[in-house]
């Protein structure tokens, strides 16, 4: 019979407590991957639909449907993805998320027709929504607040890493293998990864996380008046956001007579300014104190719309090239701390659920917002009231945060 000594147990306990500061950050980085992989396979449509359209046949009208189709299937995943999370565990969603999104993106590799690429980019998106809530209760297990600021704008950075992926990579992979071959390069990755991170995560529980949530509470964001209003606010910044991402080529080429490749290089600043400012807002979250978050988002969401505003006043390319790299800034460094608010205030437990089911309401500013302006320079065919009116949903953003109460989390 063995006994094990004080010692040795000692000895092991203090071997844990090394081990778990590296392994949040090998959870951090898990984390990062997958949701780049989840927005490379989201956007990967855009950079072929054209070649892709023309080789099935499918009318140019007809391409811009699968996004649609993808959009429903996310919103849904969203919100039952953030209750599956807080139920069963993050590390088993994800894998329930990364496994059948690479599959039905490796099936997509196969579409003859617009009913069969309907529904696997459907599928995709029923997929891929779930992964967004698992990588965030990671992050709140993983992180306290203190450090929490920094992980949580590196992990936000992988949205904007996903988009120059797709635009960067997707392309030469489909001219190299066909479309046809990227989305099933695409799924192979994709579910490849799903497997390595689970068995990466499995077994693993952070030092002090809550136990798995008793029961799905799909109410949860609407039973806290606090939560309700930061779904609301998301929703509104978001109408600024993804306005200037899906109509600002359009405005200035119809405004002021630009050239695709000048307003795609205005635009490319556009995206690395959000790049390089969701991380390093992190860091400066960390640095002024969690109990600031609500402070700090008024502040962002106020500059956002002055420079909304100001941008309308803009005609010169010039000058649009100064202020684009400006306004991107501004258009994505709120990220990090609106999506650290929501969990603090809904707490570790409740994570999974309010983080998916807010960001199912803030994904329809997304939708909404591209028809709202193409009606408004329709009618008026004016940049600048086209931009006043992005204007509008950072401003009442920032109003709305006024009234909500945050309390760190102990």
């Amino acid at each position: 019979m063995s006994i094990s000594s004080p010692v040795s147990s000692t000895s092991s306990a203090d071997a844990d407590a090394h081990i778990a500061p590296l392994f949040r950050w090998i959870v951090l980085f898990v984390s990062w991957v997958a949701v780049t992989l989840t927005f490379t396979d989201r956007l990967a449509w855009a950079t072929v639909a054209v070649v892709a359209g023309q080789s099935l046949q499918i009318p140019t009208a007809a391409l811009g449907v699968f996004i649609t189709a993808f959009y429903i299937g996310y919103v849904i995943s969203n919100i039952v993805g953030g209750l599956s999370t807080d139920r069963f565990g993050p590390e088993r969603v994800m894998l329930m998320s990364l496994m059948p999104l690479g599959l039905a993106t490796f099936c997509f590799g196969f579409t003859s027709s617009v009913a069969y690429g309907f529904a696997l980019q459907m599928l995709m998106g029923l997929s891929a929504g779930a992964n967004y809530s698992a990588t965030v209760k990671l992050i709140v297990s993983w992180f306290g607040l203190a450090e929490r600021g920094r992980a949580m704008g590196l992990l936000t950075s992988a949205n904007s890493v996903g988009v120059l992926v797709a635009n960067a990579f997707v392309p030469s992979l489909s001219a190299a293998l066909d479309w046809t071959g990227a989305y099933h390069v695409l799924g192979l990755a994709t579910s490849l990864f799903g497997l390595l991170a689970f068995f990466t995560l499995r077994n693993r529980r952070a030092p002090g996380a809550p136990p798995p949530s008793p029961r799905f509470d799909p109410f949860v964001v609407f039973r806290d008046r606090n939560l309700t209003l930061l779904a609301v606010v998301g929703f509104c910044v978001m109408w600024g956001t993804w306005g200037v991402a899906f109509w600002a080529n359009a405005l200035m080429t119809k405004g002021f007579g630009l050239n695709p490749v000048e307003t795609g290089s205005l635009m490319a600043l556009f995206g690395a300014a959000g790049l390089v400012s969701k991380p390093v807002m992190g860091f400066v979250l960390d640095a002024v104190g969690a109990s600031r978050k609500k402070a700090v988002l008024i502040v962002l969401f106020l500059g956002f719309a002055a420079a909304l505003a100001g941008y309308s006043q803009l005609n010169d390319i010039e000058k649009l090239r100064i202020a684009t790299p400006v306004l991107g800034l501004f258009a994505f460094v709120y990220t990090p701390v609106l999506v650290a608010l929501v969990s603090e205030i809904a707490g570790a437990q409740r994570t999974g659920a309010a983080v998916g089911i807010s960001n199912a309401v803030w994904q329809l500013g997304s939708v909404i917002v591209p028809v709202a302006i193409g009606l408004v320079f329709s009618a008026t065919g004016s940049f600048k009231i086209a931009f006043l009116t992005l204007a509008a949903g950072p401003l009442l953003a920032a109003l709305l945060t006024i009234f909500v109460s945050h309390e760190a989390e102990h």
